[in-house]
């Protein structure tokens, strides 16, 4: 990686949800709308270029307060881009989500034909995302976003979901979330594992040079350059089920944690099962320069650690050899827990709604989170695992199976159900600043 030309990247043409790590904790707002009028909802895009948030505005007078926008192709088409251009973007962006559902693994339940009205349908044409420290200072970023969308009767907002993230960093199902994030090149921001070289900007960042040397940027170059890939999933948990199934399959109150940590990769803390293997480290998880700083390859090749199958190790495999580069399919990945959290030691279901507003920032739809889903997280030919799903968010149907390395005998946990439901998502582009406003004074 030595010798090549680090990019010099526009943050201030840059929305700051695409590159900025969220604050601890936090309160976040998703808002779809649909676009009915052309003109209002070119008045919208002029609008909210002045409500978004650069990543080069680090020190607003909000703090860690921001907000972003992102589009569907169907939005793009709504607003009047013409076809030539929207045949630069993506192929899978263009599908969008609902149609790439069987390659997702988002059948059964999962399924485009169960999500939520009106997620996965042409309705959706823009997204608006809201960050905030607390509810008091995401009403006040909601505040400032509102006057782009008030007094606009071709634009009408038409779902919207509250999120959270605790001051435990925890998600529904009791794991400390949040935690790596890569480092990107010319961003400023610090990668969480100190061992990974920065990756080149263009793999998060449309218009500038990717780790292939690509370069990926829709036409025309006002509208594609500084912009981003975006994936919203809405992915509902089965909490009770999943305490039930460790209580079922573990001999003690212990096993049962040891259990969780194998398939998750860390233990609940989020100590990770590299750096502490024996026990639970909750000093090491809560410790952000310490708690993502380790690899697989040189200490355990074979997941006698860290299983292979394991979610963690799935989603990124780091250094380990497994089939498939995996510098080429990282993501920034940011989840939100939604719902109210099941109580403590509850082992039923009470029929409420909860689980993570999901969102992946890429330069590569195809490559980084559609390769993910289907290759890593409903496959385990990777790693040599045949046909096994991830044990976490795999699409489940119980007959699933995971195996646990251990000497002298492994471990196998057989009959895994389905503990994450997919509820609904899209594909997006979010655009740069400037491409806002030129979207803004589109004609025709």
């Amino acid at each position: 990686m030595t010798g090549r030309a680090v990019a010099v990247l526009e943050l201030d043409d840059i929305q700051r949800g695409v590159l900025s790590p969220r604050p601890s904790p936090y309160a976040a707002t998703y808002v779809l709308f649909r676009i009915d009028d052309r003109a209002h909802g070119r008045e919208l895009m002029r609008r909210l270029s002045t409500a978004v948030t650069s990543a080069a505005d680090t020190t607003s007078p909000l703090g860690e307060t921001w907000v972003s926008v992102a589009l569907t192709h169907h939005g793009l088409a709504a607003l009047g881009v013409p076809r030539e251009s929207l045949e630069t973007f993506s192929w899978e962006f263009g599908q969008g989500m609902a149609a790439r559902a069987r390659a997702l693994g988002d059948v059964g339940e999962s399924a485009p034909e169960n999500w939520e009205t009106p997620l996965g349908t042409s309705e959706v044409h823009v997204v608006l995302v809201a960050i905030a420290p607390d509810d008091t200072r995401l009403e006040a970023a909601l505040d400032r976003a509102r006057p782009a969308y008030h007094a606009l009767p071709g634009v009408t907002a038409i779902w919207r979901q509250d999120c959270h993230a605790l001051s435990t960093e925890t998600e529904p199902f009791g794991y400390r979330d949040g935690i790596s994030h890569p480092a990107v090149e010319g961003s400023g921001i610090a990668g969480s594992n100190s061992l990974e070289t920065p990756l080149r900007a263009g793999e998060f960042v449309l218009g500038y040079p990717d780790e292939l040397g690509g370069l990926q940027i829709p036409q025309p170059e006002v509208l594609g350059r500084n912009g981003s890939y975006a994936v919203f999933r809405k992915l509902h948990q089965r909490v009770a089920a999943f305490r039930r199934y460790l209580r079922d399959n573990a001999a003690d109150p212990a096993d049962e944690e040891w259990l969780a940590a194998k398939i998750m990769g860390r233990w609940r803390s989020g100590a990770p099962l590299a750096l502490s293997p024996g026990r639970d480290d909750p000093a090491l998880g809560a410790d952000p320069s310490r708690n993502n700083v380790f690899g697989y390859e040189r200490d355990d090749p074979a997941g006698f650690t860290t299983p292979g199958g394991c979610h963690i190790r799935r989603g990124n495999p780091r250094d380990a050899a497994v089939a498939g580069v995996p510098r080429l399919h990282r993501m920034i990945r940011r989840g939100t827990a939604y719902g109210p959290p099941l109580p403590e030691g509850v082992l039923e279901d009470d029929g409420a709604d909860r689980g993570l507003m999901f969102a992946f920032i890429g330069a590569h739809l195809g490559r980084q989170f559609e390769f993910v889903q289907s290759e890593w997280m409903n496959d385990g030919v990777f790693f040599g695992a045949g046909g096994a799903r991830d044990p976490v968010v795999g699409s489940g149907d119980g007959s699933g199976d995971f195996t646990i390395p251990r000497r002298p005998l492994r471990r196998c946990l057989r009959g895994l159900p389905r503990f994450v439901v997919t509820r609904g998502g899209e594909y997006c582009f979010m655009p740069s600043l400037s491409a806002l406003r030129w979207l803004g004074e589109l004609g025709g």
